[in-house]
């Protein structure tokens, strides 16, 4: 007897809210040429040892996580991905701050400042 193997989509490193997907879509629309997305990295700064850093892409590697959204591509980092697993990304503005913020349950601390994290 054989079984045939099936296969599932597998679900993302990390969701992304609507606010956070519209904040892409803006910043590819005033990408530079040449762009084909933005990444998601994190990596080694700040007290605590890792920070979020996301900037733009001129080329995907071949271990990095592809998140497609309406309005572009995010990258996230080969490396960076089991860090990431469950966390949501979130797009917040206030009056006086604007910026990416990251829930992630495999953070066991952050550093007083806020700007980084440990796993």
């Amino acid at each position: 007897m054989t079984t045939a193997a099936t296969s599932r989509q597998r679900p993302a490193a990390l969701l992304l809210t609507p606010a956070a997907e519209a904040r892409i879509a803006a910043l590819m629309a005033k990408a530079p040429d040449g762009t084909v997305g933005v990444k998601l990295s994190t990596p080694r700064k700040g007290c605590s040892g890792l920070a979020y850093s996301v900037d733009y892409v001129s080329e995907a590697k071949p271990f990095d996580e592809k998140i497609e959204t309406a309005g572009g591509t995010l990258f996230v980092d080969g490396g960076s991905v089991l860090y990431l697993i469950g966390s949501t990304m979130d797009w917040v503005e206030d009056d006086f701050t604007a910026g990416f913020v990251f829930t992630n349950p495999n953070a066991k601390g952050t550093c007083g400042c806020g700007e980084s994290f440990m796993v």
